[in-house]
């Protein structure tokens, strides 16, 4: 065989054995259901008084499938066993969702939330180990980076935060946040972004609009329920730099807030899920 056949053999040789990894690692399989739900510590930060405050998120494996897990067996604290968790999971990463408050003499002790979804088993463990210390009121990312104090989460409120209604009836949710103004692009605000989903509660629930721009520091959007019983909805509102926009590597700044729901007429009324 001529040189130049072997050099060209040996290079198809050399390109095919480099190639197979590259092409097997742009694999992902992508499950739309079926999947577990991961729980997520995130960090703790610490009150006035000097209580702690235990970050908690999650991770919904599945691009489709949002999960309802009540509080129990398969959605618990250890101690404590409903801790204020989450029984409706949206699909993918959520992260900083709610925070588990722990005296200030916590100590070395821990906090691990348990969930089981489609047969499988999920555990994280929080704890107070100075590595695990965050900040979730300011950040300078969309801010000054000499300044830590020159972003901070939005103040938000939702008024009434304790409403009743008929199935039949949709609930109006009033919605009103100021923020700092940053961060800002081309010298104005890039504004705070609302988004509604439900956190607790025994149907489904269908918000019009799900997500919506701050307007003047006001959004107003409607909820309606499947069936009646107790529900807690959640709030997101975040400043451009924080959950919303994708920025998962900080714990600012976005604000959660919840309004709770007692939903009556037809079917049982249930428990919190």
């Amino acid at each position: 065989m001529k040189g130049w056949q072997l050099d060209r053999m040996g290079l198809l040789i050399a390109v095919l054995l480099v190639s197979r990894p590259a092409v097997s690692q742009l694999v992902q399989l992508r499950h739309w259901s079926g999947q577990s739900v991961a729980p997520a510590y995130e960090g703790f930060d610490t009150n006035p008084d000097g209580s702690f405050n235990m970050w908690f998120g999650y991770m919904n494996r599945n691009y489709e499938e949002e999960l309802d897990i009540p509080v129990g067996p398969d959605n618990s604290f250890q101690p404590g066993g409903d801790r204020g968790q989450p029984t409706h999971f949206l699909v993918r990463r959520h992260k900083d969702v709610f925070r588990v408050v722990v005296p200030k003499d916590f100590g070395d002790q821990t906090l691990v939330w348990t969930l089981r979804a489609h047969g499988q088993t999920e555990q994280v463990a929080g704890s107070l180990k100075p590595v695990w210390m965050i900040d979730r009121v300011r950040t300078t990312r969309g801010g000054n980076s000499e300044n830590i104090n020159s972003n901070t989460p939005p103040m938000v409120s939702v008024q009434p935060q304790d409403q009743t209604a008929a199935v039949s009836q949709p609930v109006t949710l009033t919605l009103t946040a100021t923020d700092d103004g940053l961060p800002a692009r081309g010298g104005k605000p890039v504004g705070m972004t609302v988004n509604w989903a439900k956190y607790r509660g025994p149907g489904a629930v269908r918000f019009q609009p799900a997500t919506a721009k701050i307007a003047d520091g006001r959004a107003v959007a409607t909820a309606s329920f499947s069936e009646a019983g107790d529900y807690l909805l959640q709030a997101v509102v975040d400043d451009g730099s924080g959950e919303l926009a994708g920025n998962f590597g900080y714990h600012c700044c976005w604000t959660n807030v919840e309004v709770r729901v007692t939903v009556k007429g037809g079917g049982d009324e249930g428990a919190p899920r």
